[in-house]
């Protein structure tokens, strides 16, 4: 023990007089470690803490102050007692002693043993005895924190102070100015106002001590290292004066005088406080300032300078009706809601009588943002606004007022539906003025102008989205109406709006489409043989290819239900049907629309097993039966092709096939992938309809000399079991894969081929790993590699296609033996004949496939793999371009450009500037892609360039000059950006290039596209102002 206080005098003596405050710690280690207790540490200090020197004292204290901040969790409750006392009488000495003792009493509020009662006798002392204000930054931030943890601890404690304690905060900090310090201030202050503390009569001045920080003004130090931030000091400010009603005297006065304000940063703060202010209040506190109220906001919203000024002054319009509507009604008391409703009304709705003027949608925009406040408010301004508006409509003649009030309806539609969605009521106030509403909509859609039908057609969907306000008869009319529309009006602009309208009516009520709008669609789609003329002129066929059009948008955006989709879509596969046997003359872009309109269903349409089995046992089985039919017609003599057979639409089937297979019911997903593998290994056509097919059907065999009309069905094989989930088993798969691998190596017809290898990579690439999977891969590569390593063969490209997308399908799911096959590609680019080939097909390993392996189709498609394959391939081809001959570099170049130009931006200007010098040289390149995808590289990094970039600013210009003058636009406009931003380059570094490149930029200007004359002129701006007076 005597060695241990020998040691703990030494300590003490060597921190105090020797000043080596590393003693503390050491001090503190000993305290931890059980050497020493704190309260002996006290006694072996007793020399300094009486000493007659003010420093010496204080040096003392923060010996002990430092310990304690090391050891607060062991105290008892003695020591604790002991250690106020101390530290408070302490209080009153010199004032060098006062931060170490703040120090000191901070750790003691930590402690779990605080006595009781020992938080008041605290505070008492250091309001009485410590004027905060005078204190250096870090004491001020010491009893700040000092009150945060007495009030999470001892809040019961602190409210016994009563109003005292906020007194005594208040003292401590009027005049505050740090901003770390004020969030810390503001802390507390939201917690005594949130919390229920008694403010007694001091609530003016914690509001004003608060409140003449309103509105923040601060702009945080480039270099700040603390990283406050202006939106942080307002939110915690903004928590304060909105914590309690109590303000309210206080608060609206001060809002309405700072909206005053000139600046914009204060106007928005205001409104912003405003709105969450009165979320808090009742509406006797708001009673007294209405009129002021709403005279300032009115002036925001009349005569607003910001779209977020307006925005934020109707939130405020908003809060503060819904906060008068909340009041009760007493027979005695004024109605301050009917009040404020008034002042709105008188000063707004003489405006709605002028749609030719500007003021009316301010005055309209102030009356919804009122409406959608409550159910009670809308009632008041509907009952109204909307005779007005009705009798406005009615006698107003131009098309363009009438659309403007058509406009303003159709907000106060949206807005009453937002305020019926918060209060959930039923009944809708537009009820009263249904017929008058319904006769102003059908009216406009009668009239033969564009804008004010495509504003009726928006009208009519919030009408009916409106629950019970159109009644049956309403919505047959509106279909009779929408379905003219559909069949006469050439607008593209009124079509689609049409078409989005008769969406979402038959979402909400499909019975009147169903009986109505698909019949008579279809009858326009297939008109009687009689009808029917091949000699119409060529404007007619136009125009009925047009009507053709419509009528398959239409019958797409009305199948959201399951019982619509029932209908529409045998409408749809009867367009098919038609167009293969003859009876009917559909163009190929009909039949291309058709199957986009079946894919779009497939996508809507709710997901349930209605619709699933709706796929499952109708369409999908037509569509197979029917490109079979017209696969087999094609080898037949009849000497007629059917339009089936064509590419564009057989690959446009395909997608509607993937999306349904890719959103069935695992049971019926099992059922498609049995069907499919049977139909396309064994000729199984049992589940087709129009069953009368030959029994000798082998789809996935070469055929007989050119034919492909069966082997090209492929596609749709892989339509069926490329998209299933990965839990769905494909039944024998082995076989099929097999008979994939070697269609996709033996067939000569492009589609055919392609689409195995699509099919067989779609199809590994949800293979479970193990020995099996690898086994696939390495013999598929052999075979791959033997006819690749074979100039001779005939079916290189081929082998090369199905290498690619192998390559994908390992890619995608970082399969350890991705990475034979993508180093196989990079010797390929060397290659006479296919290193162009392999070139391009870098963009395809980079890219998104729309049909088979991306994720909607289930695949499996680990994150980031572009940039794990970027970092794992780039250095391979920078190598192999320094290795390549001279004729073979381009291919590099292409194949490096195609890969870049896929990242994403971020990892772009990271990465670029290694390969700088190889994207400079593919400035060089005569391949417009390579230049093109090369510009697009470089110019997100021109924006901050690397100094390797700078150091090669010749180069670059050259280069960049050069390309200005591209026989392709593209090119010209790409290259004129670049120029562009490399003006904002350091001054001095590209100034001596200046009247080269205004000699360069000259021919620009007069280019004969304008959007390069465009970029040559903003171009030649910036370089001609380049140390100029008034330049940079």
């Amino acid at each position: 023990m005597a060695a241990d206080s020998t040691l703990l005098l030494s300590l003490v003596e060597e921190y105090v007089s020797g000043l080596q405050d590393s003693k503390a710690k050491d001090t503190a280690t000993g305290v931890k470690d059980g050497q020493f207790t704190i309260l002996q540490l006290v006694e072996a200090l007793g020399l300094s803490l009486t000493s007659s020197q003010p420093h010496t004292r204080a040096r003392g204290v923060q010996l002990l102050s430092e310990v304690l901040q090391e050891c607060y969790g062991g105290l008892t409750e003695k020591e604790v007692e002991v250690l106020l006392a101390f530290f408070e009488n302490r209080l009153k000495d010199h004032y060098v002693i006062t931060p170490p003792v703040l120090k000191g009493l901070g750790a003691l509020t930590k402690c779990a043993e605080l006595p009781p009662g020992s938080a008041v006798s605290m505070l008492r002392s250091l309001f009485q005895d410590v004027h905060v204000q005078s204190l250096m930054l870090a004491e001020r931030a010491c009893v700040y924190n000092m009150l945060i943890n007495l009030m999470e601890s001892r809040e019961a404690e602190l409210k016994s102070l009563g109003p005292d304690f906020v007194f005594g905060f208040v003292q401590s900090m009027d005049g505050e100015r740090d901003p770390r310090n004020l969030l810390l201030a503001f802390t507390i202050a939201k917690n005594i106002v949130r919390r229920g503390y008694d403010l007694g009569k001091f609530t003016e001045e914690l509001f004003e001590v608060t409140s003449c920080y309103f509105p923040i003004d601060f702009s945080p130090p480039p270099t700040d290292p603390h990283g406050i931030t202006k939106e942080e000091l307002i939110q915690e400010l903004r928590d304060v004066l909105t914590g309690t009603a109590q303000f309210a005297e206080f608060m609206l006065p001060l809002l309405i005088e700072k909206l005053d304000s000139d600046v914009l940063s204060a106007k928005l703060d205001s409104l912003q406080t405003l709105t969450a202010c009165v979320g808090q209040y009742e509406h006797k506190d708001l009673a007294e300032f209405l009129e002021g109220l709403w005279t300032s906001l009115r002036r925001e919203v009349f005569q607003t300078a910001s779209e977020k000024i307006e925005t934020a002054g109707l939130a405020a319009l908003t809060a503060i009706t819904s906060c008068l509507s909340r009041s009760v009604l007493h027979s005695d008391s004024e109605d301050s809601l009917c009040s404020f409703l008034e002042l709105l009304l008188k000063d707004c709705k003489h405006h709605l009588c002028e749609p030719d003027l500007k003021l009316v949608w301010p005055s309209a925009k102030l009356l919804q943002a009122a409406c959608s406040a409550s159910n009670r408010a809308s009632h008041i301004i509907t009952a109204i606004v909307m005779p007005l508006l009705i009798e406005q409509y009615n006698n107003r003649a131009q098309c363009s007022h009438r659309r403007t009030l058509l406009e303003v309806v159709q907000k106060f539609i949206q807005s009453v539906q937002t305020s019926k969605s918060i209060e959930n009521v039923e009944e809708s106030v537009f009820v009263a003025f249904r017929p008058s509403l319904c006769g102003m909509v059908f009216s406009a859609l009668a009239e033969n102008n564009s804008s004010l039908q495509i504003t009726a057609t928006s009208v009519l969907t919030s009408l009916a989205q409106q629950t019970g306000l159109l009644l049956d008869s309403d919505i047959e009319l509106a279909v009779d109406h929408l379905t003219r529309l559909v069949l006469t009006e050439d607008d593209n602009a009124v079509s689609l709006a049409v078409v989005e309208c008769v969406g979402a009516l038959a979402a909400l009520h499909p019975v009147p489409f169903i009986n109505k709008l698909i019949p008579r669609l279809k009858m326009e789609m297939f008109p009687e043989p009689m009808d029917q003329d091949d000699n119409r002129v060529s404007s007619e066929q136009q125009s009925h290819h047009a009507v053709r059009q419509r009528c398959l948008s239409a019958l797409a955006a009305v199948s959201t239900q399951p019982s619509v989709v029932q209908e529409s879509t045998p409408v749809l596969l009867e367009v098919l049907r038609s167009a293969h046997k003859g009876s009917v003359g559909f163009s190929v872009e009909e039949l291309v629309l058709a199957c986009h309109s079946l894919q779009r269903i497939a996508e809507r349409v709710s997901d349930t097993e209605e619709t699933g089995r709706c796929f499952h046992d109708v369409i999908i089985p037509r569509l197979l039966s029917l490109a079979l039919q017209a696969a087999l017609q094609g080898e037949g003599s009849s000497g007629r092709c059917s339009p089936l057979l064509d590419e564009a639409v057989l690959s446009a089937m395909v997608p509607v096939i993937s999306t349904s297979c890719s959103r069935l019911q695992p049971k019926l997903a099992a059922q498609t992938a049995s069907r499919a593998a049977s139909l396309f290994l064994d000729g199984d056509v049992s589940f087709l309809p129009d069953n009368s097919f030959p029994s000798h059907i082998k789809l996935l065999k070469k055929q007989k000399g050119d034919s492909w009309s069966q082997s090209q069905m492929v596609c749709l094989l892989m339509g069926c079991v490329c998209s299933l989930p990965r839990s769905v088993e494909v039944p024998r798969i082995d076989e099929l894969l097999s008979e994939l691998e070697e269609l996709s190596c033996s067939c000569s017809h492009t589609l055919s081929y392609t689409s195995a290898a699509k099919c067989f990579a779609g199809l590994v690439n949800k293979r479970p790993q193990g020995d099996s999977l690898d086994s696939l891969i390495q013999s598929t590569m052999k075979r791959v590699s033997s006819e690749l390593e074979s100039p001779s063969s005939p079916v290189r490209t081929q082998a090369f296609t199905l290498m690619i997308w192998v390559a994908k399908a390992l890619l995608l799911r970082y399969h350890p033996l991705s990475t034979t096959l993508t180093d196989k590609l990079f010797s390929l680019l060397d290659d006479a004949d296919l290193g162009p080939l392999a070139a391009e097909a870098f963009s395809m390993l980079m890219s998104d496939s729309p049909d088979v392996l991306n994720r909607s189709c289930h695949a499996d498609v680990r994150i980031m793999y572009r940039q794990r394959f970027f970092s794992e391939n780039s250095a391979k081809l920078v190598q192999g371009f320094n290795a390549a001959p001279q004729e073979k570099k381009a291919n590099y170049l292409k194949a490096l450009c195609n890969i870049v130009n896929k990242l994403p931006k971020q990892v772009q200007v990271t990465e670029l500037p290694a390969l700088l010098s190889l994207l400079l040289e593919a400035l060089s390149c005569p391949d417009r892609t390579v230049q093109l995808s090369t510009l697009s590289c470089l110019e997100p990094v021109l924006a901050n360039p690397p100094p390797a970039l700078i150091q090669q600013l010749e180069a670059l210009v050259n280069r960049l000059l050069a390309l200005v003058s591209s026989s392709d636009m593209l090119v010209r406009i790409s290259s004129l950006r670049c120029v562009h931003a490399v003006s904002r380059f350091p001054a001095h570094e590209v100034l001596p290039f200046r009247s080269r490149v205004l000699r360069a930029l000259a021919r620009p200007l007069d280019d004969r596209k304008r959007l390069v004359r465009g970029e040559a002129v903003l171009a030649r701006g910036e370089w001609f102002l380049l140390g100029s007076p008034g330049g940079r």
